[in-house]
């Protein structure tokens, strides 16, 4: 889980909220907002997560993410922060394939814990898990409850996201072309070099991003 720095929410969306009577009113309503504002806010989402998903890191495509409310925007739980852009945050899997399993926040749902739920908004987050060369992530110790709870919650551990960290590692050990093993200085610079500052990437984040920094960039 990579840290996320929230920026100024889009002007639109802004300025809708000032225009709708609702929310004059202090009633805030998701489902008022037209399609156009919230294709602002998820281009706005992905711009500053790098695109890359909120929970698991992986690149998220154009068909597959959606905008996720960290705190439940339900009546019986959140309703007055569902309009609030620091609430926002942008998830991978925007509809689910025949038996493909759910995992972030299709997996969290409706749920939320502050003390139990570790955010991606949490500048600590990325200090709460270890991660494996066999691509499976466990809490930092023991009696890391909230991230025991936080894999859980989300399904960061179950074997598709296992698999996908496996493969984003694996060639930071063996060469995919010469089939050498790397040495630990090649696989520092190789890194370093996919680690750069999403600035000088396109605005992109490489998915996986703090397996590889957690396991080669030290």
């Amino acid at each position: 889980m990579k840290h996320i720095r929230k920026e100024q929410e889009p002007i639109e969306f802004s300025e809708w909220k000032k225009q709708d009577k609702m929310f004059r009113r202090g009633k805030p309503n998701w489902n008022r907002l037209n399609a156009d504002i919230k294709n602002n806010i998820r281009t706005s989402l992905l711009r500053e997560q790098g695109y890359i998903c909120c929970y698991c890191e992986r690149e998220l495509s154009d068909n597959d993410h959606h905008i996720e409310h960290l705190k439940p925007k339900s009546k019986n739980k959140f309703p007055e922060l569902q309009l609030d852009y620091t609430n926002l945050l942008c998830s991978c899997q925007l509809e689910l394939e025949n038996g493909e399993p759910r995992h972030c926040g299709n997996s969290k749902g409706g749920w939320f814990d502050e003390n139990l739920l570790i955010s991606p908004l949490d500048p600590d987050c990325e200090a709460q898990f270890v991660y494996n060369a066999d691509g499976h992530v466990e809490p930092s110790d023991d009696n890391n409850v909230a991230a025991k709870t936080a894999i859980n919650r989300l399904q960061l551990d179950i074997d598709k996201l296992a698999d996908m960290r496996k493969n984003a590692i694996e060639p930071f050990i063996i060469d995919p072309i010469t089939f050498e093993e790397i040495s630990a200085d090649e696989a520092r610079e190789f890194a370093e070099n996919y680690l750069k500052e999403k600035e000088e990437n396109d605005g992109s984040y490489n998915e996986f991003y703090i397996t590889i920094k957690y396991l080669f960039d030290n």
